[in-house]
């Protein structure tokens, strides 16, 4: 059941053979023009000098379930709604290539120019794993991405322009590459969208290609709202490193922001429930446990709970455990006082130990019949065996930052409501 709730996590992108109909990718679209028109020639010509980009968020974790970001893309631009993920590198739209599988989306497929990516370009390779990049066609890069909640986009990697707003106060217009999905599978947590934002540490990521063309450094935040919306952040100019607690990306994950092995800490107690390996994951909505730290977990919530006035409910089924009260629940603030505050350890052992610190607020939902539901879920039930995912519900009202140039994680409390416009803006 708790399948229903995983979103878009840990990417696995292959190579694989792809045989179109008829003609290769291009040859459907030779003759369209690429190009960049003179406004956004002369403005890449103009600053090269790193700066950032701020992209507000739609969405929330419940009701909706998902976030999404605009980006205007192609010539002439078009909107498009993405789904932020950090989770995963590439960034994929539902392309009319035409579409062999596409689910509904909530603008018309993008259509693609004639830019391809090739096959032995350094960025196609990254997308596949070692040994398994083949050329069966040395002019287009193929790709298939698999998710965990089952979805999937087959397509090739084609370059196009991303109309963005940098915090210098230019426009500009690079040349990023995407992928172009024609053949889509829609997975458990389904919702309608027009494609994916990878914001992961690999080459193809958005951020990664910015950053390779001197727009930005390799650095992405977010600040996700408990009352909906937010923003991400491509770069670094906006925030005050010093004010965030920092704790080193582990060399054992070379695909996904995680610190390494953590320890569960309830009510500031030790709990013995060590080595979880912990991933954060903007593309999921809810944080996911292993089925052993998990039970544990829930067994501790029960008996803190026993003498309470809630009684476990199984007539809710927004989440898979939930308790009533003696009349239904408005906000979480009623009910914060029944939980105690959970935290993760990492670095355990070390001078530099950080603790993410998860109040009832970052792990509890109030659901639509005015229970309160624990946003924390089982993981290996959904298929993520032993790995454990730090999801949207534990990072808002957090300003989270992924520096890939210092392969360091930081978080700090954050006032997501409000965009930062400059570095004299305070998150706090």
């Amino acid at each position: 059941m708790a399948e229903k709730w995983l979103r878009l996590m840990l990417v696995l992108v292959m190579g694989c053979s792809v045989t179109l109909t008829s003609a290769s990718f291009g040859d459907r679209y030779r003759g369209r023009k690429a190009f960049l028109p003179a406004e956004a020639t002369s403005s890449l010509a103009i600053s090269r000098a790193p700066s950032s980009v701020v992209l507000p968020v739609h969405g929330n974790v419940y009701p909706i379930g998902s976030y999404n970001v605009t980006l205007n893309i192609g010539q002439p631009p078009k909107p498009y709604f993405l789904d932020p993920d950090t989770g995963s590198d590439l960034t994929w739209l539902q392309c009319d290539a035409p579409c062999v599988r596409c689910t509904e989306a909530p603008h018309p497929y993008y259509r693609p120019n004639n830019d391809l990516v090739v096959c032995r370009d350094p960025l196609c390779a990254s997308l596949h794993a070692p040994g398994a990049h083949k050329c069966d066609n040395p002019e287009q890069c193929d790709y298939e991405v698999e998710y965990a909640d089952g979805g999937s986009s087959l397509g090739v990697l084609v370059r196009d322009a991303f109309h963005l707003n940098f915090t210098n106060g230019i426009q500009q217009a690079p040349h990023l590459a995407l992928g172009c999905g024609y053949d889509q599978l829609p997975g458990s947590s389904y919702h309608p969208i027009d494609g994916v934002l990878g914001l992961g540490k690999g080459k193809s990521s958005i951020v990664s290609q910015l950053a390779s063309q001197g727009l930005v450094r390799n650095v992405v935040g977010h600040c996700l709202s408990s009352r909906g919306g937010g923003f991400f952040i491509f770069g670094d100019d906006l925030y005050d490193y010093s004010r965030a607690v920092w704790t080193p990306m582990s060399p054992d994950y070379s695909k996904h922001y995680s610190p390494g092995s953590a320890e569960l800490i309830f009510d500031g107690k030790t709990t013995g429930m060590r080595n979880l390996h912990l991933v954060f994951d903007s593309g999921s909505s809810y944080t996911y446990l292993n089925s052993q730290a998990h039970h544990f977990l829930t067994l501790w919530l029960k008996r803190e709970l026993n003498g309470k006035p809630l009684k476990e409910t199984s007539d809710d089924r927004t989440l898979p455990l939930c308790w009533k009260g003696r009349k239904p629940f408005k906000n979480i603030r009623e009910v914060k006082k029944y939980f105690k505050p959970i935290a993760l350890r990492f670095a355990i052992g070390r001078k530099d130990a950080a603790q993410f610190e998860l109040s009832p607020e970052a792990y509890l939902i109030i659901s639509s019949k005015g229970n309160v539901c624990l946003g924390i879920l089982d993981g290996t039930e959904v298929g993520l065996q032993n790995s454990n995912i730090i999801g949207d519900i534990s990072m808002q009202d957090k300003m989270i930052i992924y520096d890939n140039d210092k392969q360091m994680i930081g978080w700090t409390p954050g006032n997501c409501d409000q965009l930062p416009k400059s570095r004299t803006f305070s998150f706090w």
